[in-house]
């Protein structure tokens, strides 16, 4: 029986684990880092226990602490969540030497299914079909090049061990073959310690499905259902969906069979997540998860059940609760909200939230989240800040509330994915169920924020939110921002800038109002948003001000601009435009260029890896490489020197 539960995790995760332990009267111990101390799982839990450093390689991967705080705090049980050390064979196998329960499946379950190679010889032993590859142990260059021939190009190199994404990258033409093949090396031995790589048939079109399995130390095996997850951006889940929409029932029952014959082939235990690729009617496994999703309440608020409850009940010894899978009531969407920019190329974004809101939860409406407003997304961890999970009696019911809940959220202080998770899933494709894993490449036009200027709309709220009084007590008759004076007709002038574009707005109090470049009036509205009256017509417009900055979320995208002291002298040119720098703290992987070399626009200069991504710093211009200020291995900051570049000329 589990009395004291330790959830080796964090953020999200962590809180919704702890909601469940709390629910069953389970008490609960969290760890946290330095970076945490004051984290959201930190305050949920009964008990807390710091286990070293910001970086994860010091705190949430050490075996050794963590286990140290499980002996402290009289924990029957560790659940690992996911990520981190969920699927690390050797952690449980440690949990077991040490008298604690791994709320997790055997660990050679968990060895079986982590490497990619011998999962699928695994599966071809059990008669669930595989995409056709080379899952060899010979990692030889030439080799792997001369495989990836003989399946036929496009190919997808993929990290043997791990996965979300990292370690795996597409070649289209056997020249790329090498180049490709360096990068998921590196990318691999940095996410998992170990660089080797498999080889598939790229399938054009194909859509990711995955089947939730369960299974208990008595010999049942049951799966709950589908998900699609087929809306992916650099490999990893954006949007996920269940059931499945639109799969054939003949195929729907095939993977329902193939994903136990998986499970019981390892002799699993617990949850896990059987991983299909899906082109026509041919499916074929792709890898098995030995955790939980990160999408598994999609599949909860389908079929009602708590599915870290039945891992809890499972590791305790007890039968599966269900002889066989409810019937799906309705269809569940799920969003992950990201600290990351979209238009470029999904970046992560660091900093505090200055502002955060999100909608209340409610029965069609599920909420996780691990932070709240003012606390800081730092570089240490995922830069997921939120799941925002819809359910209706169908599809369409369901992106419908999903939509709605996106227009309650408030983000400010980084940049968000929100408004492109806003346009995703309002999309015609997406309303259609017209999904493949290539779906974001492929309306990126739609879904990326526009480039062009911000139009008069966004101009006119950005101004509004400047004139309008912030709510802040007056303590002067100077405090007053509504254009009061004693004598004639108060004007204001304001500078927006909108990257290398200004706007110079003089605008003048008329009445209830204000005149200039637009006839403008409106309030602010019990929830934050604005009234924004322009020309006689009223908009609702979200607008989220950060010191200087001031974002406005429109229907047709977003724009940040920034206001400006109109009355400061004019600047000349900004100064060390030649030089580049870190986006980020991260650490440098490589450096392309020397000094004295010529480059041409776009041309790659460096490479940075930033929480589990690789960003490549890439010339402005042409011109030449007047100075580096960076090795590989080095770490660096934020807004450091990288690469100087003097003009061609």
């Amino acid at each position: 029986m589990i009395r004291t539960l330790l959830i080796a995790n964090r953020g999200e995760i962590a809180c919704r684990i702890i909601r469940t332990a709390r629910r069953l009267g389970l008490r609960s111990i969290a760890v946290f880092s330095e970076a945490d101390a004051g984290a959201q799982h930190v305050l949920q839990a009964d008990e807390a226990h710091p286990i070293g450093g910001a970086r994860a390689a010091d705190s949430y991967l050490r075996t050794d602490r963590i286990l140290a705080a499980a002996r402290a705090g009289g924990a029957d049980a560790i659940h690992p969540g996911y990520g981190f050390l969920s699927e690390n064979a050797e952690f449980a196998e440690a949990c077991a030497a040490a008298g604690i329960r791994f709320v997790g499946p055997p660990p050679s379950a968990i060895r079986a299914m982590g490497s990619k190679a011998e999962s699928k010889r695994l599966m071809e032993a059990a008669g669930v079909p595989i995409v056709p590859g080379y899952h060899g142990e010979a990692q030889e260059e030439e080799r792997l090049a001369a495989e990836a021939a003989r399946i036929g190009f496009p190919v997808l190199i993929k990290a043997s061990a791990g996965g979300g994404g990292k370690g795996m990258r597409p070649v289209l033409r056997a020249g790329d073959f090498a180049a490709e093949l360096a990068g998921a090396r590196r990318e691999a031995k940095a996410a998992f310690g170990d660089d080797r790589v498999l080889l598939e048939r790229y399938l054009q079109r194909p859509r990711h499905v995955e089947v939730q399995v369960f299974a208990d130390s008595h010999g049942n095996t049951i799966h709950l259902h589908t998900r699609d997850c087929s809306v992916q951006r650099r490999h990893q889940k954006v949007l996920e969906e269940a059931p499945a929409p639109d799969l054939p029932p003949a195929l729907r029952a095939r993977l329902h069979e193939a994903a136990i014959a998986a499970a019981r082939a390892v002799g699993y235990v617990s949850a896990g997540t059987v991983e299909f690729i899906v082109e026509g009617d041919d499916a074929f496994f792709m890898e098995m998860n030995t955790r939980l999703q990160v999408e598994h309440p999609v599949t909860e608020m389908v079929t009602g059940l708590d599915l870290v409850e039945w891992q809890l009940r499972i590791a305790a010894g007890e039968s599966l609760p269900l002889a066989e899978a409810p019937a799906p009531h309705g269809h569940s969407v799920e969003v992950r909200l990201y600290a990351e920019d979209p238009a470029q190329d999904f970046r992560p974004s660091i900093g505090p939230l200055r502002q955060f809101h999100l909608p209340a939860p409610a029965a069609d409406l599920r909420i996780e989240s691990g932070v709240v407003e003012g606390d800081a997304i730092t570089p240490h961890y995922d830069p997921m800040i939120a799941k925002l999970v819809a359910w209706g009696p169908n599809r369409q019911a369901a992106l419908a509330r999903l939509s709605a809940a996106l227009a309650e959220c408030r983000v400010a202080g980084i940049t968000s994915n929100l408004g492109f998770l806003t346009r995703l899933s309002t999309h015609p494709a997406m309303q259609a169920a017209e999904l493949d894993t290539g779906f974001i490449l492929r309306h990126a036009a739609a879904l990326q924020p526009p480039a062009g200027p911000a139009p008069r709309l966004a101009l006119a709220a950005a101004a509004l939110d400047a004139l309008l009084p912030s709510g802040a007590t007056q303590r002067s008759p100077w405090d007053r921002q509504d254009g009061w004076r004693l004598q004639g007709a108060g004007s204001r002038l304001l500078l927006l800038a909108e990257g290398e574009t200004s706007h110079r707005l003089r605008l003048t109090r008329t009445g209830a109002g204000w005149q200039g470049e637009f006839n403008l009036a409106g309030h602010r509205l019990p929830d934050g948003a604005l009234q924004v009256v322009v020309d006689g017509i009223a908009h609702r417009i979200t607008v989220l001000r950060d010191g200087d900055a001031v974002q406005v979320l429109l229907p047709e995208g977003e724009w940040t601009l920034r206001h400006l002291d109109p009355y400061a002298p004019a600047g000349g040119e900004t100064a060390g435009q030649g030089r580049l720098s870190s986006p980020i703290p991260g650490r440098v992987v490589q450096v392309l260029v020397s000094e004295g070399d010529a480059v041409t626009r776009g041309q790659v200069l460096a490479v940075i890896e930033a929480m589990k991504t690789e960003l490549r710093i890439s010339a402005p211009a042409d011109g030449i490489v007047a100075h580096i200020g960076c090795a590989p291995g080095d770490s660096v900051e934020e807004g450091a020197e990288l690469v100087t570049l003097a003009a061609a000329d």
